[in-house]
């Protein structure tokens, strides 16, 4: 939401007073969704960033691909500024203790250039931004994601010396909802949720799924922003408690045939005063349209004009925004068909087959956007959920009607884009995109798109080998 950050709790503030932690780690999340930073004394960190301070870290962490690598083409080019230092000014309401380590705090913090201004190609100042849009019209955000992950008895090291191939799932079998079979994933699990819970995050629901060693673990429906600190501190938790642990576990959207690793991500939208705006206002009484959920009919199936407008703008964008869901060139190995996720562009009540799915009622209403894998930058991918939502009301778009039955298998509906290229060509494209994000953004992840397909295009796979090595 808009405005100054609030203060740390004091519960947060006594980690730095009472000797309980000996370091402070000031992280930021990059374009990938990754945190990125530095340690820190308690001492250093409240003498000097609490005064807003803030802490050098170098330009080009905003200009990098998975591997660190960087190169000239970015709309922020560290080549361009000598690879100087951009300031890292932690949010102090986002100060706790680090879930994996009981002796270490960390803070979430927002990049300064030196000047002062904003790097506005920083994931958290571009959701910053269309919250502040929102804001604008009296709005908030609230939001829950749900990653998945997959889990392997190899540790990374081991992971690694195998080219992240052969591995060993710590399931044997499609475990989805199951209580037996997890017997391998149980303490691990239960490990990752309670040291979220340490660090104040509250854990709503944790399940086996689909995929041999799959999990999701559930954190409970937040503003919009806290959600996406919390996500990106998860996916750290989870790889650094799994690794202690001697195991591997991926986020990647497709590692295999099998199942994918989605991120599911939920959003409703308040007043600023906390009041309903997208349940219709007679949903509370029970006299909506809610029985029209089953069929193709018009009515508003208890959404509000305004959310008709807002699941609107959501197909009407998800082409052109797509990049910001679907990252990698991995990610659409995930969205294809037969992965049991979104090709086509359309939306339902309750229909999981469809790329917008509305669930809930009265004030549990909101949108389940079913396009990000669990490579998806929170911060980028809610932010353009926003965007959408947002052009959708600017616009009033009409609403079409709701799919029924298999969307997966209907012919008459637009299609996702099929490769992480063609993504980045229609955001590139885009007006949408220019308008609520900046020439800049578009530009700097167009290009981060491009050298992700660059890194792709000259890399020798596993396929071409087994292909073309005897057989040519």
């Amino acid at each position: 939401m808009a405005g100054s950050p609030p203060p740390p709790a004091p519960e947060a503030m006594a980690l730095l007073a009472d000797g309980s932690v000996d370091e402070v780690i000031v992280a930021a999340p990059d374009l990938q969704g990754r945190l990125l930073g530095t340690a820190l004394s308690p001492e250093y960190f409240r003498e000097r960033l609490l005064g807003g301070d803030g802490v050098g870290a170098c330009t080009y962490l905003y200009a990098v691909d998975v591997e660190m690598e960087t190169g000239p083409g970015y709309a922020y080019d560290p080549w361009q500024g000598g690879f100087g230092d951009l300031r890292l000014i932690p949010d102090p309401a986002t100060l706790r203790r680090a879930p994996w380590r009981p002796r270490s705090a960390i803070v979430i913090a927002d990049a300064l250039w030196p000047d002062g201004s904003t790097v506005e190609v920083a994931p958290r100042t571009v959701l910053r931004r269309q919250l502040d849009r929102l804001a604008g019209l009296g709005l908030c955000a609230l939001a829950g994601t749900e990653p998945e992950f997959l889990v392997f008895e190899e540790n990374y090291r081991d992971a690694a010396r195998r080219d992240y191939t052969r591995l060993t799932p710590a399931s044997t079998y499609n475990i989805d909802y199951a209580l037996a079979g997890t017997e391998r994933l149980d303490d691990l699990v239960r490990s990752i949720r309670t040291a979220m819970a340490v660090a104040g995050a509250r854990v709503e629901s944790a399940r086996a799924e689909v995929h041999p060693g799959q999990y999701e673990i559930v954190f409970g429906y937040d503003e919009a922003m806290r959600t996406c600190d919390q996500h990106v501190l998860y996916k750290t938790t989870a790889k650094k408690i799994a690794g202690a642990a001697g195991r591997a576990l991926t986020f990647m959207a497709k590692y295999d045939q099998g199942e994918g690793n989605s991120c599911h991500v939920h959003l409703s939208l308040r007043t600023t005063q906390g009041g309903l705006v997208l349940a219709a206002a007679t949903s509370e009484s029970g006299s909506d349209n809610s029985g029209e959920r089953g069929g193709s009919g018009s009515g508003s199936g208890g959404m509000s004009e305004l959310m008709r407008w807002f699941v609107a703008g959501q197909l009407a964008c998800l082409a052109e925004l797509t990049l910001l869901y679907a990252p990698t060139v991995n990610s659409y190995k995930r969205l294809a068909p037969g992965a049991f996720a979104p090709t086509g562009i359309s939306w339902g009540y309750d229909n999981r087959t469809c790329a917008v799915r509305v669930v809930g009622s009265g004030g549990s209403l909101r949108i389940e956007h079913r396009v990000p894998g669990g490579d998806a930058n929170p911060y980028l991918a809610v932010a353009g959920m926003i965007a959408a939502g947002l052009y959708g009301i600017e616009h009033r778009l009409p609403l079409e009607p709701p799919r029924v039955g298999n969307a997966f298998a209907a012919n008459d509906v637009p299609r996702l884009p099929t490769s992480l290229r063609e993504a980045a060509r229609a955001w590139r494209e885009s007006a949408v995109a220019r308008a609520a994000f900046g020439q800049p953004v578009v530009d700097h992840l167009a290009h981060a798109a491009q050298v992700e397909l660059a890194g792709y295009e000259r890399t020798v796979t596993d396929w071409e080998r087994r292909r073309c090595f005897e057989r040519f």
